[in-house]
């Protein structure tokens, strides 16, 4: 895979206007259409590198694609994170432990599917204590002065004359 700012040939702090010139210059040099003749490992090499840099491309000019991959090359860079980190020109795992869980809860906290689910359950929420509310309103104007136990006494009372009739 590698490094999509390396594929393009650029800094971390480039612009989208940048990326998507050096996207251009390389799509240019190394279409697969334009070595359609040429010999078989080259075609393949240029079709790779392609592919890579449409890649790099995809991500780095989408601003929530790129915010993304900052985020895990940058915690793979001081080894909490998840994903390739390059030494000695071999890949490998920066750490197995992936994200922290702090950054995971962090990002589950704010999707949008969890924010939309705190609302309805908060609108649900809500709308029980109004009903609550309702219901010791009614009870109040059914019973007033009487406290709820009273009443379950004089309920108990009707029901043992009930049972003596």
């Amino acid at each position: 895979m590698g490094d999509h700012y390396s594929v393009l040939g650029l800094t971390r702090n480039a612009s989208k206007e940048e990326i998507k010139e050096a996207f251009r210059k390389l799509a240019v040099k190394l279409h697969p259409d334009k070595h359609s003749h040429s010999s078989k490992a080259v075609r393949d090499s240029a079709t790779l590198r392609f592919k890579q840099a449409s890649e790099a491309y995809q991500v780095l000019i989408d601003d929530r694609k790129r915010a993304d991959y900052n985020f895990r090359t940058s915690s793979a860079a001081y080894g909490y994170g998840y994903g390739y980190s390059r030494s000695n020109n071999r890949r490998r795992y920066a750490s197995a432990s992936g994200p922290s869980s702090f950054d995971s809860l962090l990002r589950y906290l704010t999707t949008r599917a969890f924010l939309l689910n705190v609302s309805v359950a908060g609108a649900f929420l809500g709308g029980l204590a109004v009903v609550n509310m309702g219901w010791d309103a009614l009870w109040k104007i059914r019973n007033s002065g009487k406290s709820f136990e009273d009443a379950m006494k004089s309920v108990e009372k009707a029901k043992e004359q009930k049972e003596k009739l």
